[in-house]
């Protein structure tokens, strides 16, 4: 196994160990109104079509304090929430070639075909193409991947590098 060192913004020292399944911490929502227990998790590695990346920062949006409060009742407990953050690739899957391991990365609430218009402007990431079959159904739920967590998993749609 390789392992690379990486630092970013010249603070925060990152590791890199490609192809195993790391253990990690995480803030898990165990129930409704009850404060979040930091556990340890373990996240695999990259399948064909997904990155791993390390978590640097992640936000409570809105919506998280929503689910995380009770007053979403369609939720499921327990969770991880927290889908706004800023990563730097971990590790790849097979198959992608647009990331790698050191690429930094922010994960993306709506996938993106990145051929359409709006794909191809910086200003936006509200796919014209994929909005249109959201309409009829909904987006699947295996693609809100939580930022509560020091390392995701994310489909490849899902990342955006800069």
């Amino acid at each position: 196994t390789e392992i690379y060192t990486l630092s970013l913004h010249d603070a925060l020292p990152i590791s890199f160990v490609s192809a195993q399944a790391i253990k990690c911490r995480a803030a898990v929502a165990w129930k409704a109104s009850a404060p979040l227990v930091i556990e340890e998790v373990e996240i695999a590695p990259p399948r064909a079509g997904e990155v791993r990346f390390k978590v640097v920062s992640s936000g409570l949006c809105h919506s998280d304090w929503h689910m995380l409060v009770g007053k979403q009742a369609a939720f499921q407990f327990p969770a991880i929430l927290g889908h706004e953050g800023a990563g730097v690739v971990e590790s790849v899957g097979a198959g992608i070639t647009d990331f790698q391991p050191g690429d930094h990365v922010i994960p993306l609430y709506a996938a993106q075909c990145r051929e359409c218009k709006y794909c191809k402007r910086p200003e936006t990431n509200y796919c014209d193409r994929i909005k249109a079959t959201q309409v009829s159904r909904p987006r699947p739920s295996k693609n809100v991947k939580p930022c509560f967590v020091e390392f995701v998993l994310r489909d490849v749609d899902l990342l955006y590098v800069f």
